[in-house]
């Protein structure tokens, strides 16, 4: 039925031509179309030649001259009806792809997307998530990897090492409600010196927690997780400034503790936004648990001034548009066998008991925390102030550390366009006065002059960090004074 339509009109038309044509110019003109209709098998070879005798050509000629040759017909009508039936089975077969394709999109309980807490996957009522994320961070340093704090370590013989300094499976999400959160952290393969067991180097948990927090001005958390006593060990190590804490964490960071926590945001939005953390903890570190009945007990409270909160995370890469700040207290007291903690538990400050060998009980720590920080278009400073008294009732004695740092950051492509966007430049300076462990009635002074770079590639999440460090000693018992400058590259990636 197409092939026959479109026969038609093309004869009609060409007959229409020709009357133009036999007017115009006869010969030349009648000679160039029957080869046109011949080439395309409109004419067969012997109505050509029959057309051809004639002195002139009517519309009556090519009209009455049968229309097609048969072969090339069934060829036509072949090629219509296959290009209309691909058409229709494509048309078919795309239609039914998007019903499937939407249909699945409303109706499968479960959704599944990527974000900056890296695989996502949500029941569609959006009462059920759960996150997953993996990450590295790689890092070369020399001629330390760590804080040296003793005259021992200024003058130990120079080590070039690279190490897996963090390696991190991360799930969180909430369950049952959107209110209802959860999030366990994995650190799968930490380092370890030569002389170090196996398994010191093996997979631990290092977070699990649970929280409600239904209401802003108040939400409970159980578990175990770094307690929020200070901006800097609560910022991850994936969100620092520089490629480690300074070298006041060590001395006076509370860490990870297992326990309840009341905490709240009031006033939001207003001059009075200020965020508050209660808290008992069993006061033994990670993973372990009481031997005795002496708790830790802790509390923070922070003013955010401007009126707007400000993230447990360094930098200004999001380039806060209003000017966002915030000053915080915190205090801990704990009584146990601890004077110190890390992400590895319960431990001893230089020339204190270790805490395996120590009495349950024996030491009575006591300590506060002033802070600020502040975040505005690409510039960001943090700084905070410790002091920390240790009494030992074994050996009668009872020694302050004080420690403090401050640290600033831009991104400095906003003042100067030659300047790569990605780059952050920052300075860090930090100090330590802690009782010398020969002589408690003299202190040590130790000094942190760090210089950093960062190059993000997509923010936190994949970053390439370099800084160097002057580290100083003053040792007032044996009156001398050292310095080392140490180096660090360090890529950090999640996933």
């Amino acid at each position: 039925m197409i092939n026959k339509t479109l026969r038609a009109g093309l004869t009609a038309g060409l007959g229409a031509g020709l009357l133009f044509i036999s007017v115009a110019d006869a010969g030349a003109a009648d000679k160039a179309l029957l080869d046109i209709l011949l080439g395309n098998g409109v004419l067969t070879q012997d109505q050509y030649d029959s057309l051809m005798t004639k002195e002139s050509l009517t519309s009556a000629d090519i009209l009455g001259a049968p229309a097609e040759n048969p072969a090339t017909a069934r060829e036509i009508d072949s090629a219509v009806e296959k290009k209309v039936a691909e058409a229709v089975e494509k048309r078919i077969d795309e239609s039914v792809t998007e019903k499937i394709a939407k249909t699945i999109e409303d109706e499968f309980p479960v959704k599944a997307s990527y974000g900056k807490k890296g695989f996502r996957l949500e029941s569609r009522d959006g009462n059920w998530q759960t996150n997953l994320q993996w990450r590295a961070q790689l890092r070369y340093t020399n001629p330390t990897s760590g804080d040296p704090r003793q005259l021992g370590s200024f003058e130990s013989e120079d080590q070039s090492t690279f190490e897996a300094r963090r390696l991190r499976m991360k799930i969180g999400g909430h369950g049952y409600r959107p209110w209802l959160g959860y999030y366990f952290e994995v650190d799968l393969q930490p380092s370890r010196d030569v002389d170090d067991s196996s398994s010191s180097a093996s997979a631990r948990v290092i977070d699990w927690r649970i929280t409600a927090d239904k209401w802003d001005w108040a939400a409970l958390r159980v578990g175990q997780w770094k307690i929020d006593y200070n901006r800097e060990r609560v910022d991850s190590s994936g969100r620092q400034q520089f490629v480690e804490r300074s070298i006041v964490n060590r001395i006076f960071t509370v860490d990870r503790q297992v326990g309840v926590q009341l905490r709240g945001h009031l006033f939001k939005h207003t001059a009075a936004d200020m965020r508050y953390w209660a808290g008992i903890f069993t006061g033994e570190g990670r993973g372990v648990k009481n031997n005795d009945e002496s708790m830790m007990y802790m509390g923070r409270l922070q003013w955010n001034f401007l009126g707007r909160d400000l993230a447990w995370k360094q930098t200004d890469v999001e380039f806060t548009e209003k000017p966002t700040g915030s000053v915080a207290f915190a205090a801990a007291t704990n009584k146990g066998s601890c004077t110190r903690w890390s992400s590895s538990g319960c431990g001893n400050l230089d020339g204190y008991t270790s805490a395996a060998l120590a009495n349950a009980g024996q030491f009575d720590v006591d300590q506060m925390m002033q802070e600020f920080a502040f975040k505005w278009r690409g510039f960001s400073v943090q700084q905070e102030f410790h002091w920390k008294t240790v009494e030992d009732s074994v050996a009668d004695t009872k020694n302050d550390f004080i420690g403090a740092y401050a640290q600033a950051g831009y991104f400095f492509h906003n003042l100067f366009p030659v300047v790569p966007a990605p780059l952050e430049l920052a300075f860090r300076y930090a100090f330590v006065n802690e009782p010398n462990r020969l002589d408690r009635a003299q202190d040590n002074e130790r000094q942190e002059f760090t210089l950093g770079a960062n190059w993000f590639f997509a923010g936190h999440n994949n970053k390439f960090t370099v800084d160097y460090s002057h580290l100083t000693l003053d040792d007032n018992v044996l009156n001398r004074e050292v310095s080392d400058d140490r180096v660090r590259f360090q890529w950090d990636v999640s996933f």
